[in-house]
């Protein structure tokens, strides 16, 4: 040890953190630590009193990360101001304005930083009354994690469903429920789980990935950094174990490379090059990219930042780019390879959180700030609201009133903008699907915006999409239950769903052979077939996967009617275009199963190579690489093609079929033959087709 670190060594307190051991043992090693350690932006949210400010302020004591001279003026506060009853409020370590003193609440974002041998923390101590909810969605816009309270004695309340929502709705995955108080329930094991029970029930409809429930009290300091006494039954991570050990850098986008350009470097005659910050997405030195707008293409010839030379860059790092060719970029334009690019887009669809205390109506005229550019927008359309308490759409005004937006109001809205944005879906890429609005004579910041992966609302194609006029719906003279009386069945829609090589088609066409051989009058429908005639000039877009799905839709509907059941085999990824297909056919004859298999089988598969062309960008909006797969929430089957066959898989839907269809009724037999149209026939007869049992046709669950 050198004499340096004896002298640090000897001024050490008895009770020194484990940290300035480090130091005083190699302060070299120490700092070397300290640089390689990863971030975690978290928050704490919920209900007010549920204990969010203590809870900080405990992590803090028992990480013994506070000053002494803060210590001490928090003991004197606790006097005063303190919530306890003792000499200590750890809340006060947070709750730092005079009205959340006095008040005992938290009304701003707090910020607090701290950092242990294994992470460093960047802590947002956010509000739980409802009024201050825009300050919770401002501190939760770029966590990692949230850290919802639940006072144990009270348990789920109204503002922690509206948290939660809002933490779903920012794009944050990993989430901590911390049942606090549970000093004040007696420690007790039953009310735990019961809350455990609840909150799951609450969070079923929200994209979270990763939920993990922690009784504790974070008055006392049990389960915050040391397990305690009280809680014998719990067997699983502390608090702060759980923040130093959960896994959230595969949470960023390294698939599609997005760097928006901030400025233009040019500090002499021989240096130009572009400063930004890395959205998305590995940028290397020899990379092609493309420029947009323009759509110019380069090469990497450099990766430069102050301390040196890089030969690649990931988010977030901040660095200057030069290229082998002399195109015009500035800030507002972006770099990306060119075979994955972003969507260029005039109009977006998108939910917003309003923060401005004044109301806002379709038709108002904001600044858009959409990564390092500003244009000029309208909000064009609210689509509807969210109780957030309920999770349920309303709708976006009253009848008679036009549309508007009030403080806190969540909705989906359509915006149209003066140029194109070059923007992904937020649950892809946080960076490129966020934006803020910003009131165009205040320069008050009113919203944030979250991208959705969806220009065509349900129901109908995109706003100004031609519709056909002067046309009326002429009726047959034949009806339904005669031509169910001729083929001794009812017509029906299978709808297969699942990624690409999931195993839809070949479980199609045996499910066809199998019907056929029972004697039900059958056909598929797949990809393929239909992208080769009816739908070859649609692309992959959003809207064009939407339109690819309902003329699918309508087709099945009209061969239903005739009778016939079809036998569908699309990816159809998005929920909202499969509901839309299930409202055309008709939900009493729509059979939706779920070709369940995961992501891995399906690309270790990859029968046509797609994924592979997917993975180096030669396919853009790939789903399930670059582009998303919204499984179905209540299907009425799930088959699991790694351990069926695809017989197996067909004969499953064939027997649940069997279930929900039998054949043509006697009372349809009866009602063909009083027509006088149709004449009855016998089970074997010309006139129909053999059902024998266990072959039926098709519906909906």
């Amino acid at each position: 040890m050198t004499t340096s670190q004896d002298q640090l060594a000897s001024r050490l307190p008895a009770d020194a953190p484990p940290a300035a051991d480090a130091v005083a043992a190699d302060i070299d090693a120490y700092l070397r630590e300290h640089e390689e350690k990863d971030l975690l932006r978290l928050l704490t949210c919920g209900s007010v009193d549920d204990g969010k400010s203590t809870l900080i302020g405990r992590l803090l004591y028992d990480t013994r990360l506070v000053y002494e001279d803060q210590l001490a003026a928090v003991r004197r506060d606790s006097l005063v101001h303190g919530t306890t009853g003792t000499d200590f409020d750890p809340a006060l370590l947070t709750d730092g304005l005079k009205a959340e003193r006095e008040q005992g609440i938290t009304i701003d974002v707090a910020y607090r930083y701290f950092s242990t041998r294994r992470r460093t923390f960047i802590v947002a101590d956010t509000p739980g009354h409802e009024q201050y909810t825009r300050n919770m969605a401002t501190g939760a816009s770029n966590c990692d994690l949230a850290v919802v309270l639940i006072d144990a004695r009270h348990g789920i309340t109204v503002q922690t469903r509206r948290h939660s929502f809002i933490v779903s709705l920012l794009g944050i995955r990993h989430v901590v429920v911390a049942v606090n108080k549970m000093d004040l329930v007696g420690w007790s094991q039953e009310v735990f789980e019961r809350i455990r029970a609840e909150y799951h029930d609450v969070i079923a409809r929200l994209d979270f990935s990763d939920v993990h429930f922690i009784p504790m009290s974070a008055l006392q300091g049990d389960n915050v950094v040391e397990p305690g006494t009280h809680l014998p039954w719990y067997q699983g991570p502390t608090l702060l174990h759980h923040l130093e050990n959960v896994t959230v850098i595969t949470d960023r986008n390294l698939i599609d490379l997005r760097f928006p350009v901030q400025m233009v470097v040019r500090p002499n005659l021989d240096f130009r090059g572009f400063a930004g910050t890395v959205a998305s997405g590995v940028l290397r030195v020899g990379d092609e990219v493309m420029a947009l707008p323009s759509r110019r293409l380069s090469r990497v010839t450099g990766i430069v930042t102050f301390d040196g030379p890089l030969d690649h860059a990931f988010p977030p790092q901040a660095v200057t780019v030069t290229l082998a060719d002399e195109i015009d970029l500035s800030r507002g334009d972006m770099l990306v390879h060119p075979n994955n690019t972003p969507r260029l887009e005039t109009e977006v669809e998108a939910m917003l959180v309003w923060l401005g205390d004044a109301p806002a109506s379709v038709g108002a005229a904001f600044l858009v700030k959409h990564t390092t550019q500003v244009v000029p927008g309208v909000l064009a359309e609210v689509r509807y609201r969210v109780d957030v308490n309920t999770m349920r759409r309303l709708p976006a005004a009253p009848d008679g009133e036009l549309p508007s937006l009030g403080l806190n109001d969540i909705a989906r809205i359509q915006l149209r903008l003066h140029r194109p944005l070059m923007v992904d879906p937020y649950d892809r890429n946080r960076q490129t699907g966020a934006f803020i609005l910003i009131d165009r004579v205040t320069q008050a910041t009113v919203a944030a915006g979250m991208i959705v992966d969806r220009r065509v609302t349900r129901g109908a194609r995109a706003a100004g999409a031609p519709v056909s006029q002067h046309i009326r719906r002429e009726e047959s003279l034949v009806s339904a239950a005669e031509r169910e009386a001729l083929l001794g069945q009812r017509g029906g829609t299978v709808w297969l769903t699942g990624l690409s090589g999931s195993g839809k088609s070949t479980v199609a066409r045996e499910l066809e052979r199998r019907l056929m051989a029972a004697g039900h009058l059958c056909t598929v429908l797949d990809g393929d077939t239909i992208r080769h005639g009816l739908n070859r000039d649609l692309g992959f877009s959003a809207a064009d996967r939407t339109e690819n799905i309902r003329r699918i839709a309508e087709v099945s509907r009209l061969f239903n009617d005739a009778g016939l059941i079809v036998i569908t085999a699309f990816i159809s990824p998005y929920r909202e275009d499969r509901a839309q297909a299930r409202d055309i056919v008709g939900a009493e004859r729509f059979f939706e199963v779920h070709v369940n298999t995961p992501l891995e089988v399906c690309e270790a598969r990859d029968p046509k190579g797609l994924y592979q062309k997917a993975r180096t960008g030669a396919i853009a909006q790939f789903t399930g690489i670059s582009a998303p797969y919204e499984a179905p929430e209540a299907p009425a089957l799930v088959l699991d093609t790694t351990r069926l066959s695809p017989a197996d898989g067909a004969a499953a839907v064939q027997a649940v079929l069997a279930g929900l269809f039998q054949g043509l009724s006697e009372s349809q037999e009866e009602g063909a033959a009083e027509s006088g149209r149709v004449a009855p026939t016998s089970a074997t007869g010309p006139g129909r087709r053999p059902a024998p049992a266990g072959a039926a046709g098709t519906g909906a669950a």
